[in-house]
């Protein structure tokens, strides 16, 4: 997966964007470079071309619902890799005691334990 976030913006001031200069990047395929030269930035013109404006708004908005479906699968993934890592956790616990250090009794464990050492020293 590319962890590069969705642009936003492309940082080009919105009355430098050329509605015509990006229709025929459109029309022509080249998504990227109409990217590039401003498409989201781009704001209606009514001036432009009605043609031309229904396929800027129309690229626009396939865009922005495919970065945004990027960023739901992105946090899907995070939150089923979550999800299966505490899993993991709650089928192999980790043992707190290192190796060689007696683990802790049960508390019914250490208390039938200490009545036996009180017996067995009182005897």
């Amino acid at each position: 997966m590319d962890p590069t976030p969705a642009p936003a913006t492309t940082g080009t001031p919105t009355a430098a964007v050329d509605g015509a200069h990006l229709a025929a990047l459109l029309q022509a395929g080249d998504i990227d470079a109409a990217i590039d030269a401003g498409l989201m930035e781009f704001r209606d013109d009514p001036a432009l071309d009605p043609v031309a404006r229904a396929l800027i708004q129309d690229v626009r908005l396939r865009l922005r619902q495919a970065w945004e479906a990027r960023e739901r699968y992105r946090a899907r993934e995070v939150r089923l890799a979550t999800r299966a890592q505490a899993r993991e956790a709650r089928r192999n616990p980790a043992t707190a005691a290192p190796a060689g250090t007696p683990r802790a009794l049960p508390p019914a464990a250490a208390a039938a334990l200490a009545r036996a050492r009180a017996r067995a020293g009182g005897a």
